[in-house]
């Protein structure tokens, strides 16, 4: 069984930008660098709602809990939480700029078989040879 999803590029972007998927987090999905650590932020969770697995762990800092070289157990487990889980919406509460290190708080409304699984967290991010990276994050 496949868990691939298709979203069409002319859909409104999962990030909540009200834009085209297309002219916004699909950019960087696509090889766009973001230029902060905020549109790292809402390209990764418009990628989990894409199912996009490739991308989550390009842009996962090693140091994360969740990096591993076995890329294809971790690509499945991704690809399995996107697939079943419904993402409603994306809220960010806090953005945190800085040159090498940011933070963004922010909730992800989410549900799966109908419960809510909705979480709240402050997302690290480090900027190593001008690319962001998602280091940790603090659940609140």
């Amino acid at each position: 069984m496949s868990l691939s999803k298709k979203f069409p590029p002319n859909s409104p972007c999962p990030c909540g930008s009200n834009k085209k998927f297309k002219k916004c987090c699909k950019v960087f999905h696509d090889g766009q660098f973001p230029k902060n650590a905020l549109e790292l932020m809402k390209s990764r969770y418009s990628a989990y709602v894409v199912g996009n697995s490739e991308y989550i762990i390009k842009t996962t800092h090693k140091s994360n809990n969740d990096f591993t070289n076995d890329t294809k157990t971790w690509k499945n487990s991704i690809e399995e939480f996107s697939y079943y889980s419904e993402f409603k919406s994306l809220e960010i509460l806090d953005f945190i700029d800085g040159e090498s290190e940011a933070y963004v708080t922010f909730k992800a409304n989410i549900f799966q078989d109908n419960n809510d699984v909705s979480f709240t967290e402050k997302s690290r991010f480090l900027k190593e040879n001008d690319f962001w990276l998602y280091v940790n994050a603090e659940f609140l």
